[in-house]
């Protein structure tokens, strides 16, 4: 039960004595329901509706009964996670788990590309080594629908207000946002948060220094110094890697229409498309680096967050989609080549050079870093 003295009550996941509820009030949700119904069951969807979303009640209610914490809730995630990978990866790998230590909270900053996969595969990372698993920092904006807060702060999300409007509401916002982050990082709780808002669709992963800034409005409430701040944070840069973006052509209509056209209209819930499209797309395979502790004394926040993108973009794991990409053909197989060109020819012609320089950009990062 909520009571009115939980500070964060507003913006922070879900407890074990809230999990019951949550998965009571999906179960009844419709909109779910017949969500899990088009998607899993396409075939009988149409004809078998009614019934079908009884019998997925009655599986799910079942399924469910059990589940009385968070834990339990991410071990079921995980049996998704593993067919997910087993499904639409060709493997998933790590680099640098072996400095991170059991207990500590971490502040884990990542590139963004995928809106749900991202902090997923950091999850089944630290999962799979015996670690904690992360909370989750998402946008209220993925929040539209009532079973996707139920969803997401089940599994350890907490919310950013990006909805927030004005000078006042905003410095709420943030100031909540940041002490939420202290009291995690004080708790030993891990937290996934992306390096700016959005998605980098031109594959230009760039740290936004107003991310940083937020980060440290707790430490200047405390009146404590910018580095010393940052370094009681254990800010850890994390660079995510996909051979193939599930996303790549959407993201180039986006950048297409934008370049043409000065702007770019997202419908109601595209954003939820693109969740469901990185699911179920195929991916090749998937690296996460887990990089070194940021450390060192810092002008400000515009500084760390260049130290933040040479350490992203140093640890940042080149397929040979992204050197094909940049035109380096030197030593590839001539399996990935064919790969490569045959998932090229699926690209409209007028949107071809956009998907390029996309797989392309982190090469040229890569060699600046």
């Amino acid at each position: 039960m909520v009571s009115d003295t939980d500070t964060f009550k507003e913006i922070r996941p879900y407890r074990d004595d809230e999990v019951a509820a949550a998965t009571e009030r999906l179960i009844r949700d419709d909109e779910f329901i017949g969500a899990i119904a088009k998607y899993r069951f396409p075939a009988f969807s149409q004809w078998g509706g009614p019934l079908l979303k009884v019998a997925i009640r009655l599986y799910l209610g079942w399924r469910w009964r059990k589940l009385t914490s968070i834990r339990q809730v991410q071990l079921e995630v995980a049996g998704y996670m593993e067919k997910m990978i087993a499904n639409t990866t060709d493997g998933v790998s790590y680099s640098g788990m072996e400095q991170l230590q059991p207990g500590v909270g971490y502040l884990f900053i990542s590139n963004h590309r995928d809106i749900a996969l991202d902090p997923a595969f950091v999850n089944w990372g630290l999962h799979s080594n015996g670690l904690d698993t992360v909370r989750i920092a998402i946008g209220d904006n993925l929040l539209r629908k009532p079973c996707a807060t139920e969803l997401m702060k089940l599994n350890k999300s907490f919310i950013v207000k990006r909805s927030a409007k004005g000078p006042r509401e905003m410095m709420k916002a943030f100031s909540e946002l940041s002490a939420y982050l202290r009291h995690s990082i004080d708790e030993g709780q891990s937290i996934w948060i992306a390096q700016k808002e959005g998605r980098a669709k031109d594959g230009d992963d760039r740290t936004d220094p107003a991310i940083l800034k937020m980060f440290y409005m707790e430490g200047k409430r405390q009146k404590i110094p910018f580095n010393d701040y940052i370094k009681s944070l254990n800010l850890v840069p994390v660079s995510i890697a996909y051979e193939y973006d599930p996303g790549d052509l959407a993201k180039a209509r986006e950048l297409y229409a934008k370049a043409r056209h000065g702007s770019y209209e997202k419908s109601e819930f595209e954003d939820i498309q693109s969740i469901v499209q990185g699911i179920v797309g195929q991916k090749g395979r998937v690296h996460v680096t887990f990089g070194q502790p940021v450390s060192g004394e810092f002008d400000g926040p515009e500084q760390l967050a260049q130290a933040i993108d040479r350490e992203i973009h140093a640890n940042y794991h080149l397929f040979p989609s992204n050197y094909l990409a940049a035109g380096q053909t030197a030593h590839i197989d001539p399996k990935a080549i064919e790969v490569f060109e045959q998932h090229m020819a699926q690209m409209p012609q007028d949107l071809r050079e956009l998907v390029l320089s996309m797989y392309a950009r982190p090469v040229a990062n890569k060699g600046q870093a």
